[in-house]
């Protein structure tokens, strides 16, 4: 039999944990259980109104063609302001490709950048498509483990030793997907004294959770650090920040050659994203962020609340995550431990426990690059964040 190597990297997949866990959610919920559900990442709260009623006029002003394949020019030159106004980046319309997502993104980035056998070196914990991203272009993940007691972030001494004469890029994401942390500016600053004594590395610098910041400074991007700008690729969207998830629209900012080879890329796949979502997506863009302040600011508080909670049940350890709305603690020392008659091995067995003893969603640590943790959202009510704690807590006693 013939062997297909496409077929092969996608049955590979580290997926079945993460798959399994949402199997039995499902299984318990068919069953009338009442689980709640702090799996997923995805802000609870409805789009807000001013984009939703710039959809309804794109529909009523008959937009339902074919869009070009990198975005309507005005919505490119949305993004370009915004890049200006928050990120203090100049990029032109060649520069910037819209798409079915961030997601998609990422994907046209690895196909027009991974040759067979390039490395992409990934901090641990990352999010969890990073790695099955880079394998489906026939790259090799590196991962760089960091620790809780380093805020989950990579150092430039480490990042030195992962690079090899294979290495052609650096994945990353600020704030970080599952951990929360973000790289400050002096910290990126560090990191690119060593990328820029190996030019021929690119970035990815992964942005999508950057309004949902907690630590009072200005979002810090690695295009923006000097000497960085032509070797990153800056990957956003609308998904988390304006409660879009489903709306499917991310972009790009990134030197021209990339961006025309992921338009061309883009173009023998989806070709352009949605025009509805488009219209809808530069009313967005085009607002102050502190029109969403109300949804970060519920953020934090959820925040507090749930880190509050944990830290009054001994064994999960936990950091402050200054983004995102996830907490990520390691949960290594329950491992060994049985209760009800079920042993703890590792992280997978520890979300499985608390989703069936429980009810509560979760995800292991082990799809993220880190199997000592997992990750908790707190994109849920704040009656729901004390219910689930108090049954984790229940069941651990």
């Amino acid at each position: 039999m013939n062997s297909n190597p496409l077929s092969e990297r996608i049955l590979n997949m580290a997926t079945s944990a993460t798959l399994a866990m949402a199997a039995k959610a499902r299984e318990l919920r068919e069953e009338g259980k009442d689980i709640i559900g702090l799996s997923l990442g995805e802000p609870d709260f409805n789009t807000p109104d001013f984009i939703k009623e710039a959809a309804v006029n794109a529909i009523n002003e008959n937009y339902n063609g074919y869009t070009p394949v990198d975005g309507y020019v005005d919505l490119k030159q949305a993004v370009i302001t915004k890049f200006k106004r928050d990120n203090n980046l100049e990029f032109t319309l060649p520069q910037i490709v819209v798409s079915t997502g961030a997601k998609q993104s990422l994907a046209n980035v690895a196909l027009v950048m991974l040759n067979k056998g390039d490395e992409v070196i990934l901090p641990c914990p990352y999010w969890v498509s990073y790695s099955d991203i880079v394998k489906l272009a026939e790259g090799v993940p590196v991962e760089v483990k960091t620790s809780i007691e380093t805020d989950f972030k990579m150092t430039p001494s480490q990042l030195e030793a992962a690079i090899t004469p294979k290495t052609k890029m650096v994945w990353f994401s600020s704030p970080c997907n599952p951990s929360g942390s973000s790289y400050t500016k002096k910290e990126l600053e560090a990191l690119a004294v060593v990328l820029k004594k190996h030019p021929n590395i690119y970035v990815v610098s992964d942005e999508i959770y950057e309004h949902i910041n907690y630590t009072g400074v200005a979002h810090a991007s690695m295009a923006g650090i000097d000497g960085m700008f032509n070797n990153t690729i800056t990957v956003n969207g609308v998904s988390k920040a304006f409660a879009m998830t489903g709306w499917r629209v991310g972009y790009i900012g990134a030197p021209d050659w990339i961006a025309r080879a992921c338009n061309k890329m883009q173009g023998q796949i989806t070709s352009g994203t949605n025009c509805i979502a488009q219209r809808a997506v530069i009313t967005a863009l085009n607002a102050s962020p502190s029109k969403v302040k109300y949804m970060i600011d519920e953020f934090k508080i959820r925040r507090d609340l749930i880190l509050n909670l944990l830290n009054d049940i001994e064994g999960f350890k936990t950091n402050i995550p200054q983004g995102a709305f996830y907490v990520f603690p390691d949960v290594s020392a329950f491992f060994g431990k049985t209760f009800k008659g079920k042993t703890i091995q590792n992280a997978t067995d520890f979300s499985m426990y608390l989703l069936e003893e429980a009810l509560v969603a979760t995800v292991s640590g082990d799809a993220f690059g880190n199997p000592n943790c997992m990750r908790i959202s707190y994109a849920a009510s704040q009656d729901q964040i004390i219910e689930a704690i108090k049954r984790i807590k229940t069941a651990l006693s």
